[in-house]
């Protein structure tokens, strides 16, 4: 098997996802993706890997995984690592194809058929525009509408909940407080801004109750005295986690936040690689490993997060709320991991835009994810999708 050609895809539905397609010239294609600054990752893809994938025989993720760790910037989230992890992906996908096995059977094989699922309350065209996070940039019409999940949980956090609950959904997660982040920097949150914020968690538990799992995100906006505020005042709603209180790399003082509250503490989505979630083991400043697969570099390294996470006895609750191919990516590697937790999903994406660009996504009955059984990850695109299209090729 040769790499022939090393296509990249940005539909103008979403602008912040690049697609990534190799092929090869046995006829079979390998499909990866990547989110946030499209545009970059694009250019470094044909720039800088597309000559060094081309003609290689029988490609291994393994392998193409060490020949593009970059001298500069290896140790961050951007460009570069994005685009290795769609080429990672991509690849994994074409070794799934050329054995006529799913990823999970190829990471050693499923430990569950399905996993619960919680969604992520965004609305249908958050952070579609730019690479920030920000309230600007959360895409908030100025009514609610159909799956405007977030502009639902800001002004109807109960029928929102309620709606949820009567599918058979038993997670959501929310972020009440990012608006008064961004007032202060996160240095503190007002007494008005923070009674705000709980008024809508007490909402959702007075509809709900307790059994549903509440995920409080925080998106690092904060500094620890004022994420310990935070914390302390929702302990007695018992969120099933907060999210991202501080930066993943601020490690002393997430562990010391650990320490002092009595809230579950989820972070990972933009730390990079096992090297950068070791001191947080360490440290104990994590319960739960939320790794985005394609942002860590790829399925390669989010295997060994995974196992590096089980040694010290935390779960992993991948995040997605990118595009398809994250998604059903993040179903195949949580459903083959011993320590597998639970997987996020954004139904105001997977029920509007992303049945637009794809076809084969993981079947989901009320509050699960079905691991796919077709080869590779399952993930194709669809013929009319509408895209920008560039290619290089022997």
């Amino acid at each position: 098997m040769k790499v022939t050609a090393v296509e990249t895809i940005r539909p103008r539905l979403q602008a912040n996802l690049c697609f990534v397609r190799l092929h090869t010239d046995d006829g079979l294609t390998g499909l990866g993706e990547s989110f946030f600054g499209a545009r970059t990752v694009e250019s470094y893809i044909h720039e800088t890997v597309a000559p060094l994938l081309l003609g290689l025989d029988d490609p291994s993720p393994q392998a193409v995984a060490t020949m593009l760790t970059p001298y500069v910037g290896y140790q961050g989230g951007g460009a570069e690592q994005r685009g290795n992890g769609a080429i990672d992906v991509a690849l994994w996908d074409l070794v799934g194809k050329q054995t006529g096995l799913p990823l999970a059977r190829l990471l050693g094989g499923p430990v569950r058929d399905r996993i619960p699922t919680y969604n992520t309350c965004a609305g249908v065209r958050y952070v579609s525009t730019t690479t920030s996070q920000n309230s600007a940039n959360w895409g908030l019409p100025t009514s609610g509408g159909a799956y405007e999940d977030l502009y639902a949980f800001l002004h109807e956090p109960a029928r929102l909940a309620r709606e949820l609950w009567d599918e058979g959904i038993r997670g959501m997660k929310i972020w009440p407080f990012d608006e008064a982040a961004e007032a202060s920097n996160g240095t503190d949150i007002p007494e008005r801004a923070l009674a705000a914020g709980l008024d809508i968690v007490a909402a959702i538990r007075a509809e709900v109750g307790f059994e549903m799992n509440l995920m409080i995100e925080l998106h690092g906006l904060w500094t620890r005295t004022a994420a310990a505020k935070i914390a302390r005042a929702l302990t007695e709603y018992r969120p099933y986690w907060i999210e991202d209180p501080l930066r993943p790399d601020a490690v002393d003082a997430l562990g010391s936040l650990r320490a002092e509250i009595d809230v579950p503490i989820a972070t990972g989505e933009t730390c990079i690689g096992r090297r950068g979630f070791l001191p947080l083991f360490q440290r104990g400043a994590v319960d739960i490993a939320t790794l985005d697969i394609g942002w860590t570099g790829g399925i390669t390294e989010a295997v060994k997060i995974a196992s590096l996470a089980d040694a010290y006895t935390v779960p992993i609750a991948p995040h997605d709320c990118t595009g398809p191919v994250s998604l059903a990516v993040a179903t195949h590697v949580v459903c083959s991991q011993p320590n597998g937790l639970v997987q996020e999903t954004a139904r105001s994406f997977i029920r509007t835009w992303y049945a637009d660009l794809v076809e084969g996504l993981p079947s989901m009955p009320p509050g699960e994810i079905v691991l796919p059984t077709t080869p590779g990850h399952g993930i194709t695109l669809r013929d009319d999708l509408g895209a920008a299209v560039q290619s290089s090729r022997l």
